[in-house]
């Protein structure tokens, strides 16, 4: 990629060719929605911009021994894993794992060892 194409590049992506990921520029807020503890977000988009009920989009860290309560999702989830590892009740999932989460799924995230993801919701999570 050249330096022309990656300026264009929302920050997030600019560094992904070379196989960094420019956390170190993301502003992380704690994240304690849905139950979750030792975790923080650096939101992407939401509800702001796309309207109640709307998808959204953000970097999660899970630092290690980062848990959520179990939640359902009622519509898709993904969630790529860019570092580190994401338990779910599907097994553990290493760094470079894509998860797509199917409308009505039910999952309890946690990371042990602590990770970092990308994840979209379609839709606001339910507690469950």
């Amino acid at each position: 990629m050249s330096a022309v194409q990656s300026e264009n590049l929302p920050l997030l992506f600019a560094k992904l060719a070379s196989g960094e990921f420019g956390v170190a520029e993301l502003d992380f807020q704690p994240l304690t929605a849905d139950g979750r503890t030792n975790a923080e977000i650096h939101r992407l988009y939401g509800p702001e911009q796309t309207g109640e009920g709307g998808p959204a989009a953000a970097v999660v860290r899970y630092l290690p021994g980062a848990a959520a309560r179990t939640h359902r999702h009622p519509g898709y989830e993904l969630i790529y894993v860019l570092d580190g590892e994401l338990e779910t009740e599907a097994g553990v999932h290493p760094a470079g794992s894509l998860l797509s989460m199917e409308p009505d799924s039910v999952h309890t995230p946690r990371s042990p060892k602590g990770c970092l993801a990308l994840v979209v919701w379609e839709q606001p999570v339910q507690p469950v």
